[in-house]
Formats: C-alpha cells, sequence, structure tokens
C-alpha cells in the first residue's frame, strides 16, 4: 500500500513537473496570473489613459489629432497584450526549439501591431491633408493612399515572413515571372488603371459632375475606380464604363458650363416688310439686353439678325446664352422667351408666323373647256 502511495505521488510530481511541454505546471498557472495582470491593466490604461488623450484631443482647434487618436485606439489597446504574453513566456521555461518558435511569434506581433496602427492612420491622414486636394484632386488622394495602404499590408507581411525565415526575394522573382505571364492577359487591366490615371491627372471630371460620353452613356459621374468609371443615368440605372473608353472618347462635362445657349431660327411671312422685320429684330433684342436672366453680349455671343430667305418664310437667327446652367431654370427662362418673340411678332409688329406652304400661279384659263362625257345609264 505504501508502495502504491509512493508511486502515485511521484506520478503527480512528474506530471505536475512536465505539465505540457516539459514546463511545469505551476509556471503555467504563474504565467497565466501574469497574463491576467497584463489584461487587467489594459482595462485600466483604456480606461483611463486613452481617455485622457482623447480629452486633450477634443482641446484642439484641428480634428485631424481626434481622428488619429481614434485609429490607433485598436493598435494601442493590444500593446498590453503582446506584454502579457512576453513577460509570461519569460518566465516559463521552454526548450531552444520552443522558444525561439516564442520569440518568432513574439516579434511577430510587434510588426502586426506596428504595421497595423500605420494602416489605420492612414485613413485619417486622407482626409486631413485636404490642402493637397487643390493640386492632385481628390480622386487622386484616394487613389495615392489606397495605394500606400496596399504598401504598408505589403511591407508588413514581408518583415513577418522574413521573422519565419521565408525569404521574401525568391518569392518576389516567382511572382514576378507569374505576373508576367499574367501581364499579357490582363492588357486591358492595366488600360483601364492607365485610363483611369488620365482622367484623373486631367480633372476631365469629378463625381457628382454631369458628362455626356458620345456613344457611351450620359449621366452622373458617381465614382471613378481602378478599372471603371460608375455613371448613373437619369433613369438611375448604373452604367460601369471602362476606363481606356472614357479616356479615349469625346466627353462633354455639362456641369463645368457657365452659360446655356438657346440657337433658334425664327421664320415670318414674306408678307413682312422691312420696318417689321425690323421691331421684331430690335424688340427681341431689347428683350435680351433687360433680362438679367441672359448673359450680356460683352460677355458671350449675343446676336439677333435677318438670317435667311427661306422656301416659304424670312428667317431671323436668334442666338444668346442664359446665366443659368440649371436645366428646369433654363426651360422656365427658354418658355418665357418664346412667349416675349411671339408677342413681339404678332402685336409690335403687326406680322405673323410662317409656315410650310405652296402657291400655284395660272396664267391663262381657256375660255372654253369642253364638257365631260357621263354615259347613260343601261
Amino acid at each position: 500500500m505504501n508502495k502504491d502511495l509512493e508511486a502515485f505521488k511521484h506520478m503527480v510530481i512528474d506530471v505536475w513537473t512536465h505539465g505540457f511541454m516539459g514546463v511545469d505546471i505551476g509556471q503555467i498557472l504563474i504565467a497565466l496570473l501574469i497574463f491576467g495582470v497584463f489584461l487587467l491593466i489594459r482595462g485600466l490604461f483604456s480606461k483611463f489613459v486613452l481617455k485622457y488623450l482623447r480629452s486633450m484631443a477634443t482641446k484642439s482647434k484641428n480634428t485631424l489629432d481626434d481622428k488619429i487618436i481614434e485609429a490607433l485606439v485598436p493598435p494601442v489597446k493590444f500593446i498590453p497584450i503582446i506584454l502579457g504574453i512576453f513577460f509570461a513566456t519569460q518566465y516559463m521555461d521552454f526548450s531552444d526549439d520552443i522558444n525561439d518558435i516564442v520569440m518568432r511569434l513574439e516579434r511577430s506581433l510587434i510588426v502586426f501591431t506596428i504595421f497595423w496602427a500605420l494602416h489605420r492612420t492612414l485613413t485619417p491622414l486622407s482626409f486631413g491633408l485636404k490642402k493637397l486636394e487643390n493640386i492632385l484632386t481628390h480622386e487622386m488622394m484616394v487613389w495615392i493612399f489606397k495605394a500606400l495602404k496596399v504598401l504598408v499590408l505589403f511591407i508588413g507581411s514581408a518583415i513577418i515572413l522574413e521573422i519565419w525565415g521565408i525569404a521574401v526575394g525568391p518569392l518576389l522573382a516567382g511572382l514576378g515571372l507569374f505576373g508576367a505571364a499574367v501581364a499579357l492577359g490582363a492588357q486591358d487591366l492595366f488600360k483601364n488603371l492607365i485610363g483611369g490615371i488620365t482622367i484623373i491627372a486631367e480633372k476631365r471630371f469629378h463625381p457628382g459632375e454631369w458628362i455626356l460620353v458620345d456613344g457611351v452613356v450620359e449621366g452622373t459621374v458617381e465614382e471613378i475606380g481602378f478599372r471603371s468609371t460608375k455613371i448613373r443615368r437619369f433613369d438611375q440605372a448604373p452604367v460601369h464604363a471602362p476606363n481606356s473608353n472614357l479616356s479615349d472618347a469625346v466627353v462633354t462635362n455639362f456641369s463645368r458650363m457657365t452659360h446655356r445657349r438657346i440657337k433658334w431660327k425664327i421664320g415670318v411671312t414674306y408678307g413682312t416688310d422691312v420696318a417689321q422685320l425690323q421691331i421684331i429684330r430690335d424688340g427681341i433684342m431689347s428683350y435680351l439686353e433687360k433680362n438679367d436672366d441672359f448673359a450680356k453680349a460683352d460677355e458671350v455671343s449675343t446676336f439677333v439678325r435677318v438670317d435667311s430667305f427661306n422656301d416659304s418664310s424670312i428667317d431671323l437667327l436668334v442666338y444668346c446664352f442664359t446665366n443659368t446652367t440649371n436645366w428646369g431654370d433654363w426651360l422656365e427662362i427658354k418658355e418665357a422667351f418664346a412667349m416675349e418673340i411671339k408677342r413681339i411678332v404678332e402685336k409690335e409688329a403687326n406680322s405673323s408666323f410662317a409656315f410650310p406652304s405652296q402657291s400655284v400661279y395660272l396664267e391663262s384659263v381657256p375660255s372654253e373647256v369642253p364638257e365631260i362625257f357621263v354615259p347613260p345609264k343601261g
């Protein structure tokens, strides 16, 4: 009986001493206690230190520091966890092989935290550097910070791979050969990418602007992507046009109009004499000069002239521009202008509008016309 109890005692001691991967269970429990202390520190740190930093940031007039602190909160909260893992594993007596793996893991976590913080910081920085948009445009800034985020992820991943003994150089060489093979089959993708860069660099259009692409689409630009541009038509149907097509096509940007044109030909009857034509011409021109809805002649080309003699009318050319570029307001101004022209022609000039007609002239009529023969019935 005593021998059995002694054997059981030695078994318990052996289990306790070589509990997990050769590490004493007592060390494991103390390591867990150390890790728990750092979790408690993490909670206190989040409650007091981060709260203090937020309050300090809100006192400044600039909102950039507020956004940066909010972006850094998750990575900063992760630092006590890394410290807890480090001090807990330092207390545990691992073998050389296990200790090497633990060290690699801890270094990987440190690199991950650093580049995670950098990646999150890029978003508020992209909003904070608004002054650069005057030089590079908003779309170019979005593209640059997207590329920076990808670069941060790539560098961070490369460092972690190096920590675990994976050589990045040969991997990149292999990817380069693979990329060359893919590039041969993805020429359209690169064409669209270059087309998008061209659109942004030349500032052809921006999101929110109304454009017309001959033979492609007309609508409002919503987003300029790496491969295509999203344009919403006026019936609210989205159209994704490849950037290469938009960079090569003729694009009319209606949102950048300074004035909106009215070009009419007004035909009056041939019975209208010279004095009446002058009344019509001067009346229309006077209306354009006095009405603030129309741009003045010294700003844009404005003409009211007798233009041509048509088949059934004398035509006057009216060529002018409105100050508004809003389509609804322009239609309202044009309607009022049309009614005023009708009043000038009919009331002031006492003339009338022409319509297509033909006149038949008979020089003579035979005096004796033979009767039409009607055959008798039956």
